[in-house]
């Protein structure tokens, strides 16, 4: 799996990069099968735009916003979001082959 995140209007420091790295755990059963995730998060002040594009092998992609005051309540959000959203596609693919 590719991560790649980057900042805009603003430097994504190290802490934010690890909490990002510590929240995907939750995600390893996906690990094999998801390519790409690309975070930007951007700053509009007051608030956040956190995104993540999200690429899987069999070729389904997707891109989730979340908007927030706070930097890591919305990377929170936004894992949350890909989380449900891995789970939603792995159970599709896996009924599919199943059915």
């Amino acid at each position: 799996m590719n991560l790649d995140i980057k900042g805009v209007h603003f430097d994504v420091k190290e802490e934010t990069h690890e909490f990002i790295e510590a929240k995907l755990e939750k995600l390893e059963f996906a690990s094999d099968f998801i390519v790409d995730l690309d975070f930007t998060l951007t700053k509009e002040n007051p608030e956040f735009q956190t995104e993540v594009k999200l690429h899987l092998k069999w070729g389904h992609q997707s891109v989730i916003k979340v908007h927030g005051y706070d930097l890591h309540e919305a990377i929170n959000s936004l894992i949350d979001k890909l989380d449900h959203k891995v789970r939603k596609e792995h159970e599709k693919i896996t009924d599919h082959k199943s059915g």
